[in-house]
Order: C-alpha cells, then structure tokens, then sequence
C-alpha cells in the first residue's frame, strides 16, 4: 500500500543519541514511523511518501522493517527509508601477472542501530585513544555522562543500562557509513571501517605562497548557493546569545541556546556539496585498499540520498586533511587538490555531475597559484642505484663438519648413547653442493624448501660476500659468489642480523634512516603499519607481528639495492601476510630492488609474485620462473 501525507513531528529521544528517531507523518490518519536519528533532518510540512510493506501495529506504528519512505523535494523523490546499503567486493589483484590473490565480501551500509555507533567508538580509538583520551561520551539510566572507549558499566553509579550519547569530534549533522565484512572468520572484526559526512563547513579561506589570505575563496570557484546555508550553529548562536541573556544566567543561556541554536541550523541547513570529515579503517586491513573503497562507497550514499540534509541535489563532495599529504586514497580515488586553507591545511574536491568537473577543470587550469595536475600526494621513496651486474653463484658448496664426542655427558646419557653406536665421530654435512645459476639485477627470488635444507646457509653466504665478512659461516667451502661492487646489502636473519631499535619511536627511527619524512610515512604504510598510532609506539611496545612489520620497514628505509630477508611473515596470519607481501614486492619493483627472500608459505609466495623461486633441498638448488 502506498499512501502520501505531510511530516507532522520528529522526535530524537535525547538519551539514545542518533541511533532512534521516531517520524510522525499525517496522512489523513496519523502514522508514526520508527527509524534511525535521520527523523531529525525532517521538518513539519515536508511531503513524504510511505509504501507499506507490513501492516501497521496498534496506532499505526510501523516499525524498521514495516516500510519504504520516500521524501518529496522540490519535484524530486528522494529515497530515505531503508537507510543505504550496498555489497562490494574487494577484489586483490597480482600487479605483475593479473592474477586474483584474494577477495573480500563487504557490505556498506548506513550506521542504523545503537550496536553500530558503539563499534564506530572502537574502530575510533585506533586512530585517537590513548591512556588519557576516550573517544565517547555515555549516559546511563540515571543520566550520569562518562567518558569511554566501550561500552561498560556506569562508574559513578554502577548501572548496565548505559547508552552512546556522543562521538567525540561528530556534530549533531554527521551521518555515518560502515563498511561491514561479509563471511568473516572469527578473529576478523566485523566493522572494518566508517566515514563520516557532515555538510561543507560554513566558511573557507586559503593561503597563498606568500602567505597572504584570500577570503571565501571556495565560493569565487563554486556557484554560492552550492554551499549555503551550510550548518553553522554557532552563528545562530551568536545572534541569539544577547537576548537569552537577558533572561537566563550566561551558563544556563549558553546549553540553552546550543539546543535551540542545533535545531534550528538542522532544519536550515540545505546545501549542494557534502563533507567526508572521517576515514577511519581498522589498521590491520589500512594496507589493502580500504580507505579508497571506503570513499568510494560514500561517494555513492552521497550522490544517491542527497546526504547529509537529502534536500538539494549534490554536485560536489570537499575533504580537508592533513594526512592527505602522507597517504594519496583520496586522489585515487578521483578527488583533486585545489588549495591550503588559512591554517595550512589541504583542500580536496570530487566532482559528482559534469558541472562541478568544469568548474574544477577551470580552476586548476586558470588559477595562477593552483596546482596544474590537481596533485598533492607524490611518491617520495624513489628509486636506488640498481646492482650493476647479476649476482652469480659459481660451482659454490657449503659443508658443515662437527665433532661428536659422548666424553662429560652423564654416565645413563652416554650409555644410552652408545646403545646407539654413538661414541666419537667427526660428521661432515654437505648443505649445499656446486650451486651454479645467477641473479639478475631488480629480480625478486623467494627462496623455499624445506627446513634444514639449506636455505639460510645460502642467504648467510650472500651477505657475507655482499659485506666482505671472513668468519667461517658466512664463507663458501670452495666455488665463488659473486656481487656487483656497487651492493648496498640489507638483511633480517632473524637472532643473527635484524635492526637496532631502541627508545625511539618507530616514526622516528625510520625517519632517521631515510631523511625525509613523506618517504619514513610511506616505508611505514606498505610494511603494513599504516595505523598513525603505532608510529608513536617504540618498538617494545609493539605486537610479535607489529615488531616483524617494523624491522621490514627499517630495512626499507636504508634504500638497499639487495635485500635479503628469512621467515619473511613467518609471525603474521594468512591475510595480513599476504597483504604485507604484496606490497613489499610493489615497492621492490618501483624502487629497483634485487631481493631474495626465504618464506615457508606457499600464499605468501602468490603475493610476492616474485620473478623466479629458487628450490633449495638436498644439496642443491634449482631456480625456476614456475612455483
């Protein structure tokens, strides 16, 4: 049944933040609507539309699931109600061989139900939280507020009925998307990801390379009516400060006229463009791509539901970000940087219809301080200086000899020992026997085989020629290895050649080996620590495989042009590694790295891609473009 009618009230219960919302709608009978916080965008005399899928309870309520609601505005039909949702599937890809490595099931879809604000403030300590920073505020049954990362019992009156009353740093106007992971194993979250979308902010201004400021320079770009009226509450709070004074102490006037002032910008509030103001991924998945489908995905809400007002058509979504500098998802994505705000910090446009692409088009192109390209974000680790020659192996063996004696040990010891015809021997293993084969300069090896057949031998005989080193395990027993003379050799033998780390934080020690902080930033992301957090972390303070993560982005950051690396993830799971070796090899490849790198996982071995695989077993090793 389909029945049209007028919005007659909305109602947001205070003590359950956004997540409920309840819409009275007058359509010759009365209907009450359950729903989520939206109700508060709707203002009486707005025309609806309601298709009725569940026939209604007593007084006509219909529930979340009961209904299909349509708003009218002016001449177009918007749809509101069920929230968005779409399933998208993020698919990984071989860059070398275009291969599928592996794929996620994803559903993005509006935050509905107060569980979905609670793991929003989860998902948001990862990216602020600290022992002295709590990313919520909760309201209990007895109307205390505390602050918290979680959900947990009230501690000042012990209650479990506790409620999310706020997300730090959102305001009344933000609307939010969940990118939620489909068919998930059980240590996978079940959130991987939010964006929050607030209205454009009311006034910008930027600065010029001289430091001068041209003000309202988005709306010498944009028409004007593109971005007003934006949600200002403070300017209605301004006008209306003087005369609640009057009557009310200034505290009183203050919360009194916050509550007037939030209402009433929410029903002002009606502009073309949008704001993504919050891109938060859970940062064991910030290395594979996430970020971009995450704005990819509201970029469709946008465009598709009008958010946040669902008024006005959008033609423009804008992102201000300091991070933008460090991580390009943004310009991926499609968004192109047009200038610095008065406070220095980057301003990004994405163009939802063909008018804001020539308005943007023109800007860059006519613009005497616009960067040409729209670009902010360059890649900064470069390439080194390549091996000038293959590294060869020439007739190389390795023998290992040890004398075995049962002298010392105790008396039931020795005659166990002997029971076995152990006594005295001198035993020679031969590991490896007249390898013969070559390296070519900018290939990526992975080493494999089985344990104890010899594949950290040969590592360990390639960096002591790569280094010049004499003790007796780092030296062939006869052929020779040959390295360019211009090797610059970094390498993780895990126990015997790993990183110094000390007090320092991870950001800083990368820093300190690379000397530019975009490229320390950017070694840090594709080993897989993209999480702004950890690069305040030293490296005792990090997980098992935080700290494996980290020592691969040190021996990136000392720009080697040969990298040799056992139990290359041995400490990480299937996904992550996989996600970690993927993009180790992508910087290889840019970079012009030699490498060869010992691993035990055939998976890890897929992402790497690698050019050949070197079998190391019973002596020898064959190397092969075939795995």
């Amino acid at each position: 049944m389909i029945i049209r009618g007028k919005v007659v009230g909305s109602e947001v219960p205070r003590f359950k933040h956004r997540w409920f919302g309840v819409l009275e709608v007058d359509a010759g009978e009365k209907y009450k609507l359950y729903m989520s916080g939206i109700a508060q965008w709707f203002v009486t005399g707005d025309e609806v539309e309601i298709h009725i899928k569940n026939k209604p309870k007593k007084g006509n309520v219909l529930d979340f699931d009961d209904y299909e609601l349509y708003k009218f505005y002016e001449g177009d039909k918007i749809k509101v109600w069920p929230l968005w949702e779409k399933e998208y599937e993020a698919k990984r890809f071989s860059p070398l061989t275009g291969e599928l490595l592996y794929t996620y099931k994803i559903r993005a879809r509006e935050a509905t139900y107060e569980s979905d604000f609670e793991a929003i403030a989860e998902l948001e300590q990862y990216h602020y939280a600290s022992q002295k920073e709590k990313v919520a505020l909760w309201r209990c049954e007895n109307n205390h507020i505390f602050e918290a990362n979680t959900k947990q019992p009230c501690p000042v009156c012990g209650s479990e009925d506790v409620h999310i009353l706020e997300i730090k740093g959102s305001t009344p106007a933000s609307r939010f998307l969940l990118l939620e992971l489909e068919n998930r194993e059980e240590y996978e979250p079940r959130i991987l990801a939010y964006v929050r979308v607030d209205p454009p902010i009311p006034l910008m201004h930027r600065r010029l390379p001289n430091g001068e400021i041209e003000k309202n320079i988005r709306e010498k770009v944009f028409p004007e009516e593109w971005f007003n009226p934006s949600f200002w509450p403070e300017k209605i709070m301004k006008e209306l400060y003087e005369e609640l004074k009057k009557k009310h102490t200034k505290k009183i006037a203050r919360h009194l006229l916050w509550e007037k002032a939030k209402w009433q910008a929410l029903r002002e509030s009606n502009t073309a463009g949008a704001r993504i103001a919050r891109v938060v991924v859970h940062p064991d998945y910030r290395s594979d791509g996430l970020g971009q489908l995450s704005v990819k995905a509201a970029l469709e809400w946008i465009n598709e539901r009008r958010v946040p007002e669902m008024r006005k058509r959008k033609h423009i979504v804008e992102t201000i970000a300091q991070m933008a500098r460090f991580n390009p998802f943004f310009e991926k994505v499609g968004f192109k940087f047009l200038w610095e705000t008065a406070s220095g910090r980057p301003v990004l446009f994405y163009p939802l219809t063909e008018e804001a692409k020539e308005y943007i088009e023109r800007f860059l192109r006519e613009d005497p301080y616009a960067p040409k390209d729209g670009r902010l974000w360059k890649p900064s680790y470069g390439k080194v200086e390549p091996l000038k020659e293959p590294i060869v192996f020439k007739n190389v063996s390795k023998v290992f000899e040890s004398e075995l004696d049962i002298k010392g040990l105790p008396e039931e010891i020795r005659f166990l020992l002997e029971a076995f015809g152990v006594r005295h021997r001198v035993i020679q293993r031969p590991v490896l026997r007249n390898l013969n084969f070559e390296i070519k300069p900018g290939e990526i090896v992975s080493v494999v085989g089985a344990s104890g057949a010899g594949k950290t031998t040969l590592i360990r005989l390639l960096l002591g020629a790569a280094l010049g080193y004499w003790e007796e395990k780092y030296r062939p027993t006869s052929g020779e290895i040959k390295v360019p003379d211009n090797v610059k050799v970094s390498a993780l033998l895990p126990g015997e050649q790993e990183p110094l780390f000390g007090d320092e934080s991870i950001l800083e020690h990368v820093y300190r080996k690379i000397g530019d902080l975009n490229a320390a930033v950017e070694v840090l992301n594709r080993s897989g620590l993209s999480d702004a957090v950890l690069y305040r972390a030293k490296f005792s303070e990090l997980s098992t495989g935080q700290k494996e993560r980290a020592k691969i982005a040190s021996l990136l950051a000392e720009k080697p042009n040969l990298l040799l690396m056992d139990e290359f993830a041995a400490h990480l799971d299937t996904l992550t590694a996989m996600r970690v070796a993927k993009k180790v090899s992508e910087i290889l490849r840019e970079a012009g790295i030699t490498a060869l790198i010992i691993t035990h996982r055939p998976e890890v071995v897929k992402a790497l891609d690698p050019d050949k695989v070197l079998f190391v077993g019973y002596g020898t090793a064959k190397l092969t473009d075939q795995f």
